[in-house]
């Protein structure tokens, strides 16, 4: 089949996390035969900031990364018609621009042979509820929800007849364990934001690596300088912007990672983890997760990551597991199993070629 993907952004992963998966989703569709492409706007917000952080090299350094996918930039005068005449399947993710989502539609109306999904991997539905109930999906075949709660949300505000759940996952032919020499104790990979974690930062990150005297990195963008300030108080060490391709081996040489989930989805979208968590288990670092409750039974808390109430509970796993060899290496193995047995890329592509399937279906089945 011949798949077409409108996305945000496939080169650009700054603060840009559905790009992780959706590559791996488009390599794993390519190792099974069919056709894939990305289709990303030319002036996307992700792709300026890299461009401006990392300069024009970012976009061949994607292509050593990734040589093996294709992707089209499009401006206003693009010819979306052409470009997914013989696409099979069209998926749309919902940064996409609302008059394009409409006129894609609009497409599949008139009689585009295509199937035509939107992919929704944000709390824009809890968090700017009227962007999304302004989307144009009545001609979309059907939702792709990366969560249980998201996908109730759409069923119960009318936005889908046909919503399916399809969560994230790692792309493990790139989050795998390497073998590394440990240079440090704690990383934290993470984009600050619009202050959706703060507090949560400063409570299982921040104070808790400066009470035990942590030696650490931090990763990500969008911090401000209070906040680098405070790392700086902390012992971490800030380094910016990594580019997905290079964190395993950031992973590899640190002891011990964090999730510290973004409050939309503690408080409104509960059970949706952040892609993040699925790539720390695949590359067998222990994690220690600030609370979120995993109401759809995705992992073995306890088993596949440690949980911590507060900031006094990060402190004590971070020292089970930093002076615990015997607990670190059972969360990592465990960890790894439960990914590899469940939450990889080629799983998702599996999902997604029968949620395919049941679109061809009565809708009570489809259900």
């Amino acid at each position: 089949m011949r798949f077409v993907f409108y996305t945000h952004s496939l080169v650009s992963d700054w603060n840009h996390g559905n790009a992780h998966f959706l590559r791996g989703v488009m390599r794993d569709l390519l190792a099974r035969g069919h056709d894939a492409v990305a289709l990303e706007p030319a002036y996307g917000w992700s792709r300026q900031n890299l461009l401006q952080q990392a300069g024009p090299q970012a976009v061949p350094d994607f292509a050593r990364a990734f040589p093996q996918l294709r992707h089209q930039t499009y401006e206003d005068d693009f010819d979306h018609a052409a470009a997914t005449a013989e696409a099979d399947v069209v998926i749309v993710h919902e940064w996409t621009d609302p008059a394009l989502v409409a006129a894609l539609g609009r497409l599949r109306r008139q009689g585009a042979r295509f199937r035509l999904l939107f992919h929704d991997t944000h709390h824009r539905a809890v968090s700017d509820r009227k962007s999304i109930a302004a989307m144009m999906l009545q001609d979309y075949d059907g939702v792709l929800a990366f969560g249980e709660t998201l996908r109730q949300r759409y069923l119960d505000s009318g936005w889908g007849a046909r919503v399916f759940t399809w969560h994230e996952a790692a792309d493990d032919a790139l989050f795998r364990p390497l073998a590394a020499q440990k240079t440090g104790e704690l990383v934290w990979i993470g984009n600050w934001g619009d202050a959706e974690r703060t507090e949560e930062l400063h409570r299982f990150l921040i104070e808790p690596a400066a009470a035990l005297g942590l030696s650490g990195i931090v990763h990500g963008v969008r911090y401000p300088e209070a906040a680098l300030e405070a790392l700086r108080e902390a012992g971490l060490d800030y380094r910016g912007w990594i580019p997905n391709a290079g964190v395993p081996a950031v992973f590899a040489a640190h002891r011990v990672t964090l999730h510290i989930p973004r409050r939309p989805y503690v408080a409104a979208l509960p059970g949706i983890p952040t892609i993040r968590v699925f790539e720390a288990l695949a590359c067998g670092i222990p994690l220690i997760c600030a609370p979120w409750e995993d109401v759809e039974g995705l992992f073995r808390p306890g088993t596949d990551y440690l949980l911590a109430r507060d900031g006094a509970e990060m402190q004590q796993r971070l020292r089970e597991v930093l002076n615990d060899p015997a607990c670190a290496a059972s969360l990592a193995a465990a960890g790894l199993e439960t990914i590899r047995a469940g939450h990889t890329c080629r799983h998702r592509v599996t999902e997604l070629l029968e949620i395919l399937r049941r679109l061809d279906a009565p809708l009570e089945e489809a259900a």
